[in-house]
């Protein structure tokens, strides 16, 4: 009887010893996607390339042929106030307005839980710019989806790239009424130059973005070109059809910084 009140007594002990431990062992999260649609528009027109004119704040008409932009260094905000960190290796995207594709952006492997807002930059981080060729690839790589991105002869990225037409403007050479808008600049790297690296900053308001295992959680991005020349820095095109690297082109990076909105969240 002490035998078996004994083996008894270890049994027990064994199996809390056990289950304490088990209940010690960190839970592993679950992961969802979090799909990113970015919608270019012009106010409240959606945006068409080559066959449709706005008017921008100081009455001069103008038509786009071609928006590209680099979204970074992606956060998203939890509902505790802590942040989930996109890895910077999967965190840069090129969002053009000719590629459907290229204007939904999944994020993968997101920790499970109700997010209250999203963190990004526009533009390529100072140290991915002065990184080896190797550490930029895919959507960085100067000689395939970055072509026409990269100044070789600045060694920097364009971080967005606005062109189109004017009757607002002198006619070149050519007799082509253009207007170019190419905004880099990431500080400098051996001497100082302007940051137009810009990190934008939106809440998803009443609604937070709840992510579920295995399952993809939506969230529309509206960007407003008009925000480009109405914003903090108002911008005429017949004053300054083209800036690419001047003191000028912060004055972009200022009203870019103010084109973005979230427009809709899936909550579950």
């Amino acid at each position: 009887m002490r035998n078996y009140l004994s083996l008894s007594i270890m049994s027990l002990f064994l199996f809390l010893t056990v289950l304490v431990a088990c209940q010690k062992e960190p839970v592993e999260p679950n992961y969802g996607t979090v799909q990113l649609k970015f919608d270019n528009v012009v106010g409240s027109q959606e945006l068409n390339l080559d066959n449709t004119t706005y008017t921008n704040g100081s009455g001069e008409p103008f038509v786009v042929t071609r928006l590209d932009y680099f979204v970074s260094n992606i956060k998203l905000k939890k509902a505790d106030g802590s942040e989930y960190v996109v890895p910077q290796d999967s965190s840069y995207f090129l969002v053009s307005e000719r590629s459907a594709a290229s204007q939904t952006v999944s994020l993968r492997n997101i920790p499970a839980g109700d997010y209250t807002g999203i963190t990004f930059v526009v533009g390529v981080d100072s140290l991915r710019n002065t990184m080896g060729i190797d550490k930029r690839t895919g959507a960085l790589d100067p000689a395939g989806t970055a072509s026409g991105m990269y100044w070789d002869w600045n060694s920097g990225y364009i971080f967005l790239k606005l062109e189109g037409t004017s009757t607002a403007t002198q006619a070149d050479a050519t007799g082509k009424q253009n207007f170019t808008y190419h905004i880099g600049l990431f500080g400098g790297y051996q001497s100082r130059t302007i940051n137009n690296l810009k990190t934008i900053q939106l809440p998803f308001e009443a609604t937070p973005a709840r992510v579920t295992a295995d399952r993809t959680t939506g969230i529309q991005l509206k960007a407003d070109v008009m925000k480009i020349f109405n914003g903090v820095k108002p911008l005429s095109i017949a004053k300054t059809p083209m800036i690419m690297v001047s003191a000028l082109s912060a004055d972009v990076a200022a009203n870019y910084a103010t084109m973005f909105s979230i427009s809709n969240v899936q909550a579950d």
